[in-house]
C-alpha cells in the first residue's frame, strides 16, 4: 500500500457471517485443576500440510474460482484464475469476501511477479485485509528491496515493521498465517479495546500479538471508529499483478463477556 486511494472501503459489506462463533474459552479458576468436568475440546482434524485446511475451516479459494468473492458495488470478482491461483487484475480494483468475519485465523499464499521489475514500494505490492479493508498486513516483494521498514512484507502497514525479513525471492510462494482480532467498542462508541495481530510468514513470527493504533494508512494514523465486529476479507489491487493461491479461514472464539 502507497499514496494510491484504497477503495475497498467503500464495498458494500455481507451481513450474513458465514461461519458461526465458538464457544468461549474457560478461564482456569472456572474448574478445579484437572477436573474430568471440564468440557473435552471440540475435535479438528488438521490438513495434511500447513497448506490444508483443517476440517473447521472455510475455504475462500480452492484454485478453481472466485466465488467467495466479490468486485466493487458487489460484482463477480474480476481477477484472473489459471493454474489453481487468483491473480491481480491491475486497475480492475480490488475484492472483498462475501461473508463477514471476526476474529479470526486466516491462511493465506502470494507470489510477487516475475521478472523483478521496479523499486521500493512499486514491486509486487498488494495487501491482506481485516475489517472491511481498515487493518493492513503489507504484501511486497521484499526480497533484496530496500524500502521503509514499516512497509515491507509482513509489516501492519503504516505501524509496525516485521520483525524478520524471511521474504523468498519473486515468483516463489510465500505464506501468511495471521491471527486477528477485531477492535472492540462500547456503547459510546469508543475503543476499549484495540485491534491485535500475530502473523507467521515462511514458518517465521513476523508480528508478536501487536496492539494496532487504529486502521493502518500511509503516512498517517487515523483514530479507531466504532464498525461492526464482522466484516470482510479484502485482498488489494496496486497495479501489480500479485497472485493469492490456498485462502482459508478459521472463527476464533470472541472475548469473554
Amino acid at each position: 500500500m502507497n499514496c494510491r486511494s484504497v477503495t475497498v472501503m467503500g464495498f458494500a459489506l455481507a451481513l450474513t457471517p458465514l461461519l458461526s462463533l465458538q464457544a468461549q474459552q474457560p478461564m482456569p479458576e472456572d474448574y478445579p485443576i484437572h477436573s474430568m468436568d471440564r468440557p473435552q475440546p471440540r475435535i479438528v482434524t488438521p490438513g495434511r500440510s500447513a497448506a490444508d485446511a483443517p476440517s473447521d475451516a472455510t475455504v475462500l479459494f480452492n484454485g478453481k474460482d472466485l466465488s467467495a468473492w466479490q468486485g466493487d458495488s458487489a460484482k463477480p470478482a474480476p481477477w484472473i484464475v489459471r493454474d489453481g491461483y487468483a491473480e491481480v487484475k491491475p486497475e480492475s480494483g480490488g475484492i472483498q469476501t462475501r461473508a463477514s468475519f471476526g476474529d479470526c485465523q486466516l491462511h493465506i499464499e502470494w507470489s510477487a511477479p516475475t521478472p523483478a521489475s521496479g523499486e521500493g514500494q512499486e514491486r509486487g505490492n498488494s495487501g491482506v485485509f481485516f475489517g472491511g479493508g481498515r487493518y493492513e498486513v503489507q504484501v511486497l516483494d521484499s526480497y533484496k528491496n530496500e524500502t521503509y521498514p514499516d512497509g515491507q512484507a509482513g509489516a501492519m502497514f503504516g505501524q509496525y515493521p516485521p520483525l524478520v525479513n524471511p521474504a523468498r525471492p519473486p515468483g516463489e510462494w510465500q505464506s501468511y498465517d495471521i491471527v486477528f482480532h477485531q477492535p472492540r467498542f462500547g456503547a459510546d462508541g469508543r475503543m476499549t479495546s484495540p485491534a491485535r495481530a500475530t502473523v507467521i510468514m515462511n514458518g517465521v513470527v513476523v508480528q508478536d500479538n501487536v496492539s494496532l493504533t487504529g486502521p493502518t494508512a500511509y503516512q498517517r494514523r487515523p483514530p479507531y471508529e466504532k464498525h461492526a465486529d464482522r466484516l470482510p476479507i479484502v485482498l488489494q489491487d496496486h497495479g501489480m499483478k500479485v497472485r493469492f493461491r490456498n485462502i482459508w479461514i478459521r472463527d476464533l472464539p470472541g472475548p469473554r463477556p
